[in-house]
């Protein structure tokens, strides 16, 4: 049965003096498909702004936003009602060619998936593909769902949870050599490390709902990363398409994931970027926050 979520990220940048604006690149919308429908959506910019909405090369929505006045905060605030009716990952059928790996993609899929593939992190001494191999089975078969499977638990069980305001991401290296990082880092490692046997992955951005965070869940367990915009990727695996995998909390399927955006890279999906003109001391920080909540089921 589908589930409705209310939805509000906001964003706030705070200045010492009033600075002026250049284009800010906005992906906060979510991804509509056959499993998530937005209902509602609204956006407040202030300043006041001029806004265009277009699709990226992966046809995720981008609001350009352009402060029209001088401020000294800067404030983005969307709101949206969405209906998600996710599948359940592991009901979902592989074609046969595909159970086991290694697996060969088809031609046609290769042409599609190539920048998906290609691996985009140097491994000079082999230390990621070693990481990754050791998923592979050696006493019989390795079925390819669960050698992504134990890789996102793996993910969760042996490296923590650093949250960083910072921009950017680690690279797999410095995130297996720290044993620690974000969302977006865990994502990136598990997408460079299937890519190197032959798996093609691709990052993915938006929201996690925390049940514990509804009235009716209180006692649930949490999930890491909510309250803020959420990583995770995606793996590409014929007659089952692109599943969602969540290693920072080990999720599997997008039950919980709702989805902003899709890209090869971490870099090509940020929630928002752009410019201001001031004095080098002017900006003090920025504060972001998003609440996810579950709407009541009809009665």
């Amino acid at each position: 049965m589908p589930i409705r979520y209310d939805i509000t990220h906001t964003t706030v940048y705070r200045y010492r003096q009033p600075v002026s604006f250049g284009e800010h690149r906005v992906m906060f919308r979510p991804r509509d498909s056959h499993d998530l429908r937005v209902l509602a959506t609204d956006l407040e910019v202030s300043p006041a702004a001029k806004v265009r909405m277009i699709q990226d090369p992966h046809s995720n929505s981008v609001a350009l936003v352009q402060p029209l006045h001088e401020a000294s905060e800067l404030r983005i605030v969307c709101t949206f009602t969405i209906e998600h009716a996710p599948a359940d990952v592991l009901e979902l059928p592989l074609s046969p060619s595909a159970e086991t790996f290694p697996f060969a993609y088809s031609v046609e899929e290769r042409f599609d998936l190539e920048h998906y593939l290609r691996p985009h992190h140097d491994d000079p001494d082999g230390k990621l593909t070693a990481w990754a191999r050791q998923f592979i089975r050696t006493d019989g078969p390795t079925a390819t769902r669960e050698l992504l499977l134990q890789m996102n638990q793996r993910i969760r069980d042996s490296f923590r949870y650093v949250p960083r305001d910072e921009e950017g991401t680690q690279a797999p290296l410095e995130t297996l050599a720290l044993g620690s990082g974000t969302c977006r880092d865990f994502a990136l490692l598990m997408m460079e490390a299937a890519r190197r046997p032959g798996v093609a992955t691709r990052f993915g951005s938006g929201y996690l709902h925390d049940p514990a965070l509804d009235a009716d869940d209180a006692g649930n367990a949490n999930v890491v990363g909510a309250g803020a915009t959420h990583a995770w990727l995606q793996a590409y695996l014929p007659g089952a398409g692109w599943l969602p995998f969540d290693p920072t909390n080990n999720l599997l399927g997008a039950s919980q994931l709702i989805r902003v955006g899709v890209a090869r890279d971490p870099s090509q999906a940020a929630p928002i970027s752009g410019t201001w003109y001031g004095s080098a001391d002017a900006y003090i920080g920025m504060d972001a926050a998003v609440q996810v909540r579950r709407q009541p089921e009809a009665r």
